[in-house]
């Protein structure tokens, strides 16, 4: 019996232990809407740790403690290094914060944001400026092909 609880606080210990999450070596550039999801995050993870806090902190719940610390440190960092980047040059050319309009070579069409990687979602219409989409089509205006993968996409919209 003593063994059961051994492992099972051996098992709590590991949970506890949360490696913390990865931080980009990128500019952590950010739209005015990434800016607003970092500082909304950030106060989440500060509310998450205050729960966390007045519960007991971590002799009553070692695992909510150490992921609302891990998120804080992690949304702090990242509110810390942002950088608001506003797209600046001609509306045709493809930049930081613009969307953009791809044709494939199949004659799919697809609309992107470029956006902050933390903002980044694809399956929403966004993508990280760190992303091989985003960096074949950056700087490039409309009309351009670029090279991607093992294909070809022409540049048919920037707003």
């Amino acid at each position: 019996m003593a063994v059961a609880f051994t492992r099972e606080e051996d098992y709590e210990a590991q949970a506890a232990d949360l490696p913390d999450r990865p931080i980009s070596a990128h500019p952590n550039l950010v739209t005015a809407s990434g800016l607003a999801a970092i500082e909304t995050a950030l106060a989440e993870a500060r509310a998450a740790y205050s729960t966390a806090q007045a519960e007991g902190g971590v002799a009553a719940d070692r695992t909510a403690m150490a992921r609302a610390t891990r998120d804080l440190r992690y949304w702090s960092a990242r509110r810390g290094t942002a950088q608001l980047t506003e797209p600046e040059g001609a509306a045709e050319t493809a930049l930081f914060g613009r969307t953009v309009e791809i044709e494939r070579e199949d004659g799919r069409r697809q609309t992107f944001r470029i956006v902050g990687e933390d903002e980044a979602d694809p399956a929403k219409g966004s993508v990280s400026y760190v992303s091989p989409l985003a960096r074949a089509l950056l700087g490039k205006t409309v009309g351009d092909v670029v090279r991607l993968g093992d294909g070809e996409v022409e540049l048919k919209a920037v707003r």
